[in-house]
């Protein structure tokens, strides 16, 4: 399930570069849980929340269905 998930992160990064910004994948759970670092131009950002939830859990819960949901991490 990693590797899914790393490839959906390669679609969602050339969007969140053009920002200054980047996700790093930190986690994936065995109980499909993932867990991100924000980075960049995102990392404090007050859109962070929206890009995390509209944004990059949305694409991953499309590619990869057994992902429950996603979170960032410090």
């Amino acid at each position: 399930m990693k590797e899914k998930v790393e490839a959906a992160l390669e679609n969602v990064r050339p969007a969140l570069q053009r920002d200054g910004g980047d996700v790093e994948l930190v986690e994936v759970s065995d109980d499909g849980v993932v867990k991100v670092r924000l980075t960049g131009a995102c990392h404090g950002c007050p859109m962070a929340q929206m890009t995390l939830q509209m944004g990059i859990e949305r694409v991953l819960k499309e590619a990869v269905p057994e992902i429950k949901t996603v979170e960032a991490v410090a």
